[in-house]
This record gives C-alpha cells, sequence and structure tokens, in this order.
C-alpha cells in the first residue's frame, strides 16, 4: 500500500498533461472513426497484434515471423487502410476555428437570394442542390460540370434548377460570393450509419460535408423539403425561414458591436 502512494506522489504535472493528451487523442480518434468500416478494420488490427504476442509467448516460430514481418510495416499498412479517416480528421483539424486563417462569409443579401430560390424550387418540387465554400477548395472533392461566373440571384438559381434546364442535374458552387460552376457531381457518403433509403441528393451532400466544410442545401423534388448539411449531419425540413436562421447563423458575417464612444 505504502509503494502505491510513493508511485501517487512522484507523478508530476507534465506527466499528468502526458496522459491527458494522449487520452484525448485516442477518444478524438474513435470519435472520427465510430460507425464506419474502420471500426473493424481497427478490430482486425489488434486481433494480429494479440496474436504475434501469443506467438511470441509460445515459441511459435513461424508465425512469430510471419507477424513480425507484418508488424514492421504496420506504419505504411495503418496510412493504406485509414488513409480516408487520416484525411478526413486532418481536414476536421484543419477546418477548426483555432487552426483557420480566416472565416469566410457570405453578403445577407446572398444568403437572401438562396434562401428564396430554395423555398420556390421546394414549392415547385424541383431538385436542387446549392454549395456554399467556405475555408476548404470544394472543387478538389467535386466533378465540375459547367464552368461559370455569375452573380448569385433567386432567378438564376430557379433557371439552372428548372428540370427543362440542361444544368439541372447535379450542383451549384458558389464560391467567393458568386456562382462558379453547375452541374457538378458530388462525392456520396460512405458512412454506413447513414439510411439506404435516403436519397442521392440527400448523400451527395452527405458526402461532400464529411470531406469539406462547405455548406449543403438540398432540396427534395419528391417530398418539397429543404434539408442543410454540415459536417457529415444533415438538418432536415427547414422551412424558409429556418433556412435564412441557420444561413445566417453559419455564414453571415458577425455584426460589429459598437462601444460606447461611437454615436
Amino acid at each position: 500500500m505504502a509503494g502505491t502512494w510513493e508511485l501517487i506522489f512522484q507523478i508530476r504535472w507534465p506527466d499528468i498533461l502526458d496522459i491527458f493528451i494522449v487520452a484525448f487523442v485516442i477518444y478524438w480518434i474513435l470519435l472520427l472513426i465510430r460507425g464506419t468500416r474502420s471500426v473493424q478494420m481497427l478490430l482486425g488490427l489488434a486481433f494480429v497484434i494479440v496474436a504475434f504476442l501469443i506467438a511470441q509467448r509460445w515459441g511459435l516460430v513461424t508465425i512469430h515471423w510471419i507477424l513480425r514481418n507484418f508488424i514492421d510495416s504496420i506504419i505504411i499498412i495503418i496510412i493504406v487502410i485509414f488513409q480516408n479517416d487520416i484525411r478526413r480528421a486532418l481536414s476536421t483539424m484543419g477546418r477548426n476555428p483555432f487552426f483557420s486563417v480566416s472565416l469566410v462569409s457570405y453578403k445577407p443579401s446572398l444568403l437572401e437570394e438562396v434562401a428564396e430560390a430554395s423555398s420556390i424550387l421546394a414549392r415547385n418540387r424541383h431538385g436542387a442542390l446549392i454549395v456554399l465554400e467556405r475555408v476548404a477548395d470544394v472543387k478538389e472533392h467535386v466533378e465540375v460540370g459547367v464552368e461559370l461566373d455569375a452573380k448569385v440571384t433567386r432567378d438564376l438559381l430557379l433557371s439552372i434548377f428548372n428540370p427543362s434546364s440542361p444544368l439541372h442535374d447535379g450542383a451549384v458552387l458558389i464560391q467567393g460570393g458568386r456562382v462558379s460552376a453547375a452541374r457538378c457531381f458530388l462525392p456520396l457518403s460512405q458512412n454506413p450509419r447513414v439510411s439506404r433509403f435516403i436519397g442521392t441528393r440527400h448523400r451527395a451532400a452527405l458526402g461532400l460535408t464529411e470531406e469539406t466544410d462547405a455548406v449543403v442545401v438540398v432540396v427534395s423534388e419528391e417530398r418539397g423539403a429543404i434539408s442543410l448539411a454540415l459536417g457529415g449531419r444533415l438538418t432536415r425540413d427547414l422551412d424558409a425561414g429556418g433556412l435564412r436562421r441557420v444561413l445566417g447563423n453559419l455564414l453571415a458575417p458577425p455584426k460589429k458591436e459598437k462601444g460606447w464612444w461611437i454615436s
């Protein structure tokens, strides 16, 4: 018992900080891979390591030699197997405001045009995908259809997503406050936790927001409902007012507080 107390009193503040950081990193990694196929892969790697230790303990020379060579290459194997999760983790870290150089914002008038267009499209049961880029470059993750450089207006969005328009399939990209492309195809979500009954548009919106910090507005032609995707999560059944509030909270520039000395 005395030895235990001695050991406790020998723990320094740097040791506590070290343990806390390692525990936080492990917890963060588990949150990132939760619900993905990487969990099964991680369990498989754990099984291999346990088998290696058993072979070493029992003197199983051949098995030990095979597993030792496998484990010698474990870093490369982890990078190959978990490349998508590593990329997503680094992207998530880069999107953190602590690491971001600046946050992208849009004029309230532009967000109003998007909200109005989405409301009309939903009422007319015209499907739509509208991507609003923030910090991460979305063009690295999408198949760009038609390059544009146009002002964001309600009428432009309505004409693009009109079923008779050749541009209505796919998504519209808004970058730097302007429509930069139309008929773009987004990566579909690979998350096995996403319902298989969810539509292609919603799956595409989730897929892009799993890889980037973009905000994606989805209009369902089947239900005439508006949804918003962010960070791999979907907020469904928004009305026009709700969409305006969410877009404003996420993308509008912060209001500057006036000091008492400013009239």
